[in-house]
């Protein structure tokens, strides 16, 4: 009989065999071939290794510590359209998909003076 971590193996016919007992001077018949088996302890192996020990590019990128500012964190661009409120010629947008694809976009438009406006194209 064989056994590898908790399981233990027939030696003629590789059947996994009933639970171990532990004890070397029980017998343990396999249930396909009738082979008679000393019982042995089966062994646990436990292995450990660290994170380093198997380099990834993945774990590097997600590792590194990365800071945003406000300024990284806009994606609005500049666009020439005249604020309502205080007539200044350029006003920040974004766009959004908001309805069915076959529909336009909805533009959102916010200028420096706090003053937001939206368009349906």
């Amino acid at each position: 009989m064989s056994a590898i971590g908790s399981l233990i193996f027939c030696n003629d016919c590789g059947n996994l065999l009933d639970e171990s007992s532990g004890d070397p001077t029980k017998i343990v018949v396999c249930s396909v071939c009738g082979t008679r088996n000393k019982d042995i302890l089966p062994k646990t192996i436990v292995s450990e290794s660290k994170p380093s020990a198997f380099p990834s590019a993945l774990r590097a990128k997600r590792s590194a510590v990365q800071t945003l500012t406000a300024e990284d964190k806009r994606t609005e661009a500049l666009t020439q359209h005249t604020c309502a409120k205080c007539g200044r010629k350029e006003m920040y947008f974004t766009t959004v998909q908001l309805r069915s694809a076959d529909e336009g976009s909805t533009v959102f438009l916010r200028c420096v003076c706090g003053y937001k406006e939206t368009q349906n194209n």
